[in-house]
């Protein structure tokens, strides 16, 4: 379906939602959730939304146990016209840095389509986040000897020179044994993401996305380069429209560890939506990969969001064919899969 740009006094109120046809929404947080930080729809109900809107996909996150992958395809029996895809978020809950659960993962349903090294459990995370205290940010490294003893000494790190940890070794080497998966930096800081990424490329690993949090960690100069070595870089909605400084247990049970200071939101990097368009169109949209990272209750609707973000990003004169590649062509091209195009 052809559609035809906007012009500044001639705007559409519906483009939005026809540029949502085809689209992809590679980041989803589905659940199931913490009771203490319940989400905004169930996986069905998401899979549902996304296919009235005329998605043609959605990939479903799980960042407390790790793996949608068993979601994504218990989702797929019941609810037909619309891809539903899954995969593995590395978490301490999984032990951390686990081999085992890489390849059980990769066999498990319909099988994980990308590993994610970490979200809240990587150690630059794990070692940020805590909670304001007389005004002032304080990790819970800090102020809980037990956090630090528990979730430190587990959580996920790439070392930044050789030796890499033979868990690290035979997780690379699962992943470049499988060219439909792809690898997910996750919430690393910007130097292990830059490091992860030259260890997968040299184990021929050949798609690669960098996490937002992790590409909110390097320079402009840093994203060009890994963008010029074939990796994606990620950017969300939730990079620009998130609740800053709200408590929150994303991933622990205790109360006590509910961050407040190292949310995605709270990423100098990310100055508002037109300082996170800038760097797209600065850096490239052929090397962008979007999404929502919505499903948390106080979030909009993943599909919701994907129309705000098509809407912000018009606003913005982003020419249809680039929001396409943005929400579509792009994401096609991470998950490995063929262009499918209304020719009417």
């Amino acid at each position: 379906m052809t559609i035809e740009n906007e012009t500044p006094d001639c705007r559409s109120y519906d483009l939005p939602d026809r540029l949502l046809h085809g689209a992809i929404d590679t980041h989803i947080h589905s659940g199931p959730w913490l009771r203490s930080c319940p989400g905004r729809m169930d996986p069905f109900q998401l899979a549902v939304a996304a296919r009235e809107a005329g998605q043609r996909a959605v990939v479903f996150y799980d960042h407390t146990f790790g793996n949608s992958a068993g979601t994504a395809w218990m989702v797929s029996r019941q609810v037909d016209g619309i891809e539903v895809y899954g995969g593995l978020i590395l978490t301490t809950c999984l032990g951390g840095m686990n081999p085992r659960a890489v390849k059980t993962a990769l066999h498990y349903g319909a099988g994980a389509k990308f590993i994610h090294f970490g979200a809240h459990c990587t150690y630059y995370m794990a070692s940020h986040e805590g909670r304001m205290i007389n005004g002032a940010p304080v990790p819970f490294k800090d102020l809980y000897p037990k956090f630090a003893q528990e979730e430190l000494s587990r959580a996920i790190r790439i070392p930044l020179e050789d030796p890499i940890s033979p868990e690290l070794d035979e997780i690379l080497d699962l992943i470049a044994e499988r060219p439909d998966v792809y690898l997910v930096t996750g919430h690393l800081s910007g130097p292990e993401a830059i490091r992860l990424c030259r260890l997968a490329r040299d184990r021929g690993i050949a798609r690669i996305l960098v996490s937002h949090p992790a590409r909110a960690r390097l320079s402009l100069a840093e994203q060009k380069q890994l963008a010029a070595e074939g990796v994606f870089l990620e950017a969300c909605c939730s990079d620009w429209l998130f609740h800053k400084g709200l408590r929150r247990t994303n991933y622990y049970v205790e109360p006590e560890w509910a961050d407040e200071i190292a949310g995605i939101a709270s990423e100098p990097a990310f100055d508002g939506f037109v300082g996170w368009a800038k760097q797209i169109r600065e850096i490239g949209v052929e090397h962008f990969v979007v999404g929502t990272d919505y499903g948390i209750r106080s979030a909009p609707a993943p599909v919701e969001g994907m129309r705000l973000l098509a809407s912000s990003l018009l606003d913005l004169g982003f020419p249809v064919q680039d929001i396409r590649r943005l929400i579509r062509d792009n994401p096609e091209r991470l998950l490995g899969l063929s262009p499918e195009r209304d020719t009417a």
